[in-house]
């Protein structure tokens, strides 16, 4: 069974959405000299600009200095950017004017174990100062590893699994403090229950297992759970760990080595289980806390700077993807992430120098040359992308799911750059390995349909296309634009109709149906759609399909006149008066 993480927990990741305080709104924030900054704080926090917010909200404080709201919102935009250092000292001023707050309360569990100072976390309000249920639970077991109780650490997981909706991430984090002590028997043991349920956790689980089976001088059963959890994939990090094992390498236990490390475990646990479930920021708290207290935790490094991308953070993302170092096995990943917020940054020549130099580095991995010929697409770089694309299956095993993906892709560039019988090649190859797939069905039978070959074919490709995806427009449109290519108008009409119904404002379905409606001598309906088509081609563009030039001709002259300047065949259309 395939390593997926844990998402079935809705509700743990509701309770502590509710829980949170941040973004409250300010009562006080209304007085003079402190609305601006207050107001402009929210405006900065809407938009997840965090470095903009720390400063307003700073600026607020400053006028409002025991505003324990305004104090809240500064810890949040302070941890969001990584900068512990200065999120700690606001917080304690939020725990001295006795406010409850659960960023704070995260923050201050967090310097206390950087100063490793167990002890008070043990001894904390546990009324003011709750987090979270579950992890206030497993802060105390790993507080109690801190100074040194292991049986009253263990009492602290045992209690925690009673609750059923607990009990996995208790009995995974017992385990990682069994490993951490020494004890990897017991560790095992724990992992090997319920037919190791527990390694499927996630991703880290699993590699937790590994580590201890390595520390049991057990390589080959090492080898097995890798097998079991990851399959056939590889990228640098498990081939690393592969090729450890295989050479009789001991590997170190690193996942949770020190308590300092198991509550940045705890902290990037529930990030894991709430990504995807709750609001991406609040996540990023979670996330950002397990990367301060444990810098080589790249995992939460990664998701970190991977919800900053969400949230459209880009350069914050792009920062935090190089905190990566260049030596470690997942400096891949981080590139491939880094690459990814580039592009959406709108910087696809710097997203195309990381991919390129990741090729150099990696020539054997297909991702990389995938998300290199995927770039190089959308940036109309056709023979770069065929180039990429060619690499990539080079280096595919010829069983891979993948293989009818890159296939159409490939093909998709050919033929962009007019190289149709290696384009058509391609289709074909796609579809003998996915005879369903309704995005070849529909490019494959749009394209023989605008040659004009193989016209039953290409009618037969589309409607199991159709088929298939009955919501999609653009296929819709293809069946429309193929009856009406074949001269059947009246069938076109009501295909044609239904693909604007789906894609509203696209300028090439809405000048399809223009189209199709003079074919059947409704004149001034396709005149309306044709004026709807050029008011959604924005100003100077085309897309090759809906050419602002060419449909301003049809409403000057009629689709006859241009089908006859273009040697075409004028229809045969029906005055509708």
């Amino acid at each position: 069974m395939p390593v997926t993480y844990l998402r079935n927990l809705p509700a743990l990741a509701m309770a502590a959405i509710s829980a949170t305080g941040v973004l409250a709104t300010a009562p006080g924030a209304a007085a003079d000299g402190l609305a601006g900054a207050y107001l402009a704080g929210r405006a900065a926090t809407y938009e997840s600009d965090f470095s903009a917010a720390a400063d307003y909200y700073t600026r607020a404080l400053v006028r409002d200095p025991a505003n324990p709201l305004l104090m809240e919102n500064v810890v949040f935009a302070q941890l969001a950017q990584g900068r512990m250092k200065q999120a700690i000292p606001v917080a304690a001023r939020l725990w001295g004017v006795g406010a409850r707050s659960q960023v704070a309360n995260i923050v201050m569990m967090g310097g206390y174990v950087l100063s490793e100072d167990y002890q008070t976390i043990l001894d904390r309000d546990r009324e003011m100062h709750q987090i979270h249920p579950l992890v206030d639970g497993l802060l105390d077991a790993w507080a109690q590893m801190g100074v040194g109780s292991v049986d009253e650490a263990i009492k602290v997981f045992d209690r925690l699994a009673e609750d059923e909706a607990l009990r996995p991430f208790a009995l995974y984090h017992k385990a990682l403090a069994l490993a951490s002590a020494g004890n990897y028997g017991g560790a095992e043991a724990l992992f090997a229950a319920d037919e190791g349920q527990l390694s499927r956790l996630s991703r880290r689980a699993a590699l937790a297992r590994i580590e201890i089976q390595s520390q049991l001088a057990e390589n080959e059963m090492a080898l097995a759970t890798l097998a079991a959890a990851f399959g056939t994939g590889s990228d640098p990090a498990l081939d690393d760990i592969r090729a450890r094992l295989e050479a009789g390498e001991a590997l170190g236990f690193s996942i949770a080595s020190t308590p300092a490390n198991g509550i940045a475990e705890v902290f990037f646990t529930l990030a894991a289980v709430m990504n995807g479930e709750a609001a991406n920021d609040f996540v990023l708290m979670y996330a950002r806390m397990a990367a301060a207290l444990s810098p080589d935790h790249i995992d939460a490094l990664l998701l970190s700077a991977e919800l900053l991308d969400q949230l459209g953070r880009y350069e914050l993302s792009i920062a935090t993807y190089k905190q990566v170092p260049q030596d470690h096995p997942e400096y891949y990943a981080a590139e491939m992430g880094r690459a990814e917020a580039l592009r959406r940054a709108a910087k696809p020549d710097a997203a195309a120098e990381v991919l390129g130099q990741l090729v150099q580095d990696y020539p054997n991995l297909p991702q990389v040359s995938i998300s290199l010929g995927d770039l190089l697409r959308q940036q109309e770089d056709y023979a770069g992308a065929v180039a990429a694309y060619d690499a990539a299956l080079s280096n595919m095993p010829a069983e891979s799911g993948s293989r009818w993906f890159l296939l159409y892709a490939r093909g998709i560039s050919y033929e962009r750059l007019k190289q149709w019988p290696k384009a058509e090649a391609d289709f074909r190859a796609s579809l003998e390995l996915r005879p369903d797939s309704p995005q070849v069905l529909n490019y494959l039978g749009y394209s023989l349909i605008e040659k004009e070959d193989k016209l039953d074919e290409a009618l037969g490709m589309i409607e199991r296309a159709v088929a298939a995806r009955p919501e999609s427009g653009y296929i819709v449109d293809s069946l429309g634009w193929v009856l009406y290519r074949l001269g059947r108008y009246s069938e076109a009409v009501g295909q044609m109709e239904r693909a604007v119904e789906l894609m509203p404002v696209d300028p090439v379905v809405n000048d399809h149906l223009g189209d199709v409606y003079w074919a059947v001598g409704r004149l001034r309906e396709a005149e309306f759609q044709w004026k709807r088509a050029l008011s959604f081609i924005r100003s100077g563009e085309g897309d090759g399909e809906a050419d602002p030039e060419r449909i301003r001709s049809k409403l000057e002259l009629g689709l006859d006149a241009v089908l006859e300047q273009e040697g075409a065949a004028p229809l045969q259309v029906a005055n509708d008066g």
